[in-house]
């Protein structure tokens, strides 16, 4: 069972995808979802079978589960494992996604963004309650720091995880769902690099390689 998820980033068996290809991966889907809802006419006009679903933002919301999924099983044929983070992401897509569909609700599939920042959020704080920084188990292959280092960049990541569910809930209740929908696709990955680039002096700070290099000088 173990073997079915991604191994710990220190294992030396551990496949790892192009980081082009493992962009494409993660954001193909969301690019799916937003050029089927800002073309949704057009495409149930060559597409008539579409129209089942309902109006643009409920084929998107179809057409974006069959990509999560496709992106799921494209990781393990590339990997022979099913990548966590991206996993429960689809997990929930699927979920609320069906439910969009079902009740024929867009609400379900706009409270998405909402519940997986706030699992990431409460998972990483939850875990320093405990004593356990558990963003080093993510990327300790990418950078190696004191355990200072990891406890405050863990408490950043979750603490901006739930702003991102704050900033959604904001963004699908006040505007409308075009907006929300180019939001979520060209606003929050901009967002998230800019973060991740505020937190390279801390990363700078707590690095074990720099103060081993600082030693030996």
């Amino acid at each position: 069972m173990s073997d079915l998820f991604e191994r710990d980033p220190s294992d030396p068996k551990r496949k790892e995808l192009n980081p082009l290809l493992k962009l494409a991966l993660e954001l193909g889907p969301l690019l799916v979802f937003f050029f089927v809802n800002a073309r949704g006419d057009w495409l149930a006009e060559r597409f008539p079978a579409l129209t089942m679903l309902g109006g643009p933002i409920f084929m998107a919301t179809g057409l974006f589960m069959v990509a999560t999924v496709v992106a799921l099983v494209a990781s393990w044929f590339l990997t022979r494992s099913l990548p966590i983070m991206p996993l429960v992401s689809g997990v929930v897509v699927l979920v609320f996604g069906a439910l969009t569909l079902y009740l024929h609700n867009e609400t379900f599939i706009k409270m998405k963004p909402t519940i997986v920042n706030m699992l990431f959020g409460g998972v990483l704080l939850g875990g320093l309650v405990f004593g356990k920084s558990l963003l080093g188990y993510v990327f300790d292959s990418a950078f190696k720091l004191d355990a200072e280092g990891w406890r405050k960049l863990t408490l950043r990541w979750g603490l901006f995880f739930l702003f991102l569910a704050v900033v959604n809930e904001v963004v699908w209740r006040m505007f409308s769902t075009d907006t929300w929908v180019a939001f979520k696709v060209w606003g929050i990955m901009p967002i998230t690099i800019l973060f991740t680039m505020s937190q390279m002096p801390l990363i700078m700070r707590h690095s074990l390689e720099e103060k081993e290099g600082g030693a030996r000088k």
